[in-house]
């Protein structure tokens, strides 16, 4: 007797985040898990516990990849406040893309949920922190390699950038004109362009 194929982890995570990303943890049902996973109640249960466990899993995962997609950019910018203004361009092309035109999925999952949802609001607000850290620490370089001057801030540095970029996220989410959005994100790079120290390095 032939037997039943085993589902594929990582497939079935794929639909899960793109779906929970797109409806939010709330107004996501079973029956539509089932549909995305192509999965029964039973099989999503046995393999992720809860809609909430399977949820925390697709967010780690975005979360996870949105930190190594930064990672990646910053480790070929010739200068840290140059990969940081071409990370915010990069946001201003992301219009039409496959997932361009979503607002941050952490950021969804902090305005949909509250304190009693427990884990979900909890983690949402720990990744959240944790982008904003990772960005204050490319600011901390800065400074530490003269493209900011020794009085800058990295921690307002990173809020004020993790502000922007869930503006354009925003923004590209509303619609409108991808012209007036790949400008505006232009503008946002052109300032963290000019906290350069004139009497800084170039280079990391």
């Amino acid at each position: 007797m032939k037997r039943a194929q085993p589902y594929d982890r990582e497939k079935a995570l794929d639909a899960a985040q793109d779906l929970f990303w797109r409806k939010g943890y709330h107004a996501t049902s079973l029956k539509d898990l089932e549909a995305a996973l192509t999965m029964k109640p039973g099989s999503i249960y046995a393999a992720f516990k809860s809609k909430e466990a399977l949820f925390l899993a697709g967010l780690e995962r975005y979360f996870l990849t949105s930190r190594q997609s930064v990672r990646d950019q910053m480790a070929v910018a010739d200068t840290v406040l140059g990969g940081l203004a071409d990370h915010l361009r990069s946001h201003g092309a992301m219009a039409g893309g496959p997932s361009g035109n979503r607002a941050c999925m952490i950021v969804k999952t902090l305005l949909d949920t509250t304190a009693e949802d427990g884990a979900v609001s909890a983690w949402a607000h720990t990744y959240f922190e944790d982008m904003r850290s990772e960005f204050a620490g490319f600011f901390r370089k800065a400074r530490e390699n003269g493209e900011l001057p020794p009085g800058a801030d990295p921690d307002r540095l990173a809020r004020r950038y993790q502000a922007n970029i869930t503006a354009l996220r925003v923004e590209a989410h509303l619609g409108g004109d991808p012209a007036a959005l790949t400008d505006l994100a232009d503008s946002m790079a052109r300032e963290v362009e000019e906290l350069r120290n004139s009497g800084g390095t170039s280079r990391q």
